[in-house]
């Protein structure tokens, strides 16, 4: 819009660059109308800046709430992983570590699905005298090709996994995290955790709490170890 060659923008860089033409007009706050966001009704220049403000404060407000609420779920994050380490840490018998660390992730991060093998390296093969253990069941050499390729977890969909069989109780495996087990810069191991769920484990999801669970995960298996 234009009058007598004056635009919109002239009239908004004066008013911003002139901030005493409303103290000197200030009769024009309480008589310019304009349409309230909330309704139909005509609302002064005045009101609408406390509409305005309103609002902001209200988003703040949401904000803050979304903050703490974030805040409380990390901290019980937190707590958990350190009631889950501390178990862990605990466990003297080393046949049961695989059981104990697959049981409180389940039990404690509502993890629907878990398994984990563990086959040792070239520098540090596995132990004798362990006995069965489901966590030393062969592993083909493309998986654990594919585990020592992870630098970092890998999350997503199941795209016919071989891990994804490992996790036998029934359920359909729709998504995945799967953590390679690392011990002197070398693959020793992977732990899988499912979900039927396909958003569970999502490509962009982020991964730092999954590679604080590898590490305890990796230094607690490490035992088995020769």
């Amino acid at each position: 819009m234009t009058l007598q060659g004056i635009t919109e923008d002239d009239i908004a860089n004066y008013l911003v660059h002139t901030p005493a033409f409303f103290e000197r007009n200030a009769q024009l706050l309480s008589s310019i109308q304009l349409t309230s966001p909330h309704g139909q009704r005509a609302v002064s220049l005045q009101e609408r800046q406390m509409e305005m403000m309103r609002d902001k404060v209200r988003g703040l407000e949401r904000k803050i709430m979304e903050m703490i609420r974030h805040g409380q779920d990390n901290e019980a994050i937190a707590n958990q992983l350190h009631r889950w380490v501390c178990t862990v840490m605990a466990t003297h018998d080393d046949t049961a570590l695989p059981d104990v660390i697959l049981n409180g992730l389940k039990d404690g991060f509502l993890i629907p699905q878990a398994a984990v093998r563990v086959w040792g390296s070239a520098a540090r093969p596995l132990r004798d005298g362990l006995g069965e253990l489901t966590a030393l069941l062969p592993v083909s050499d493309d998986a654990r090709s594919f585990a020592g390729s992870l630098s970092v977890p890998y999350c997503g969909v199941n795209a016919g996994f071989e891990a994804a069989r490992w996790l036998d109780d029934g359920q359909p495996v729709a998504s995945l995290a799967l953590i390679p087990l690392k011990a002197d810069g070398a693959c020793f191991g992977l732990l899988v955790l499912g979900s039927p769920d396909a958003t569970r484990y999502t490509a962009d999801m982020g991964v730092e709490f999954l590679q604080q669970v590898g590490d305890v995960a990796s230094a607690a298996l490490a035992r088995l170890l020769g």
